[in-house]
């Protein structure tokens, strides 16, 4: 697999744990956490985009499924963070790190996967 792919996929790693951590971590969504979930949505989607190509498709086994399933809830997850933001729900505002987590700890799956499966294989 090309080496800029793994970079750009790791580029989303890092953006995406950033935004949701930091949310976490301060208590409440805030708009530039929402910038890190786009741009972590951005990266993991070109990557994923450059690996398809790599691979000739998706594959529909545990990385392939559980890899698509990944960016369609940071895509859903980028949006609902919009709306909140901009319905300024404070209630919602303060409780949206609870979907955050669930949503990155997804996006860890098709992260380590291949890991996975390489080494136990």
């Amino acid at each position: 697999m090309d080496s800029s792919a793994s970079i750009i996929i790791t580029a989303a790693l890092v953006f995406y744990s950033v935004g949701v951590w930091s949310e976490r971590i301060q208590g409440r969504l805030k708009p530039w956490h929402l910038v890190f979930f786009v741009m972590g949505l951005i990266c993991d989607t070109w990557g994923t985009g450059m690996m398809l190509s790599f691979v000739g498709g998706l594959t529909f086994d545990v990385h392939g499924i559980s890899g698509l399933l990944a960016i369609i809830l940071m895509f859903i997850h980028a949006v609902w963070a919009l709306v909140v933001l901009i319905k300024k729900d404070e209630k919602t505002i303060i409780n949206f790190h609870k979907f955050s987590v669930l949503v990155w700890f997804i996006w860890l799956i098709p992260y380590f996967s291949p890991m996975f499966f390489s080494l136990a294989g």
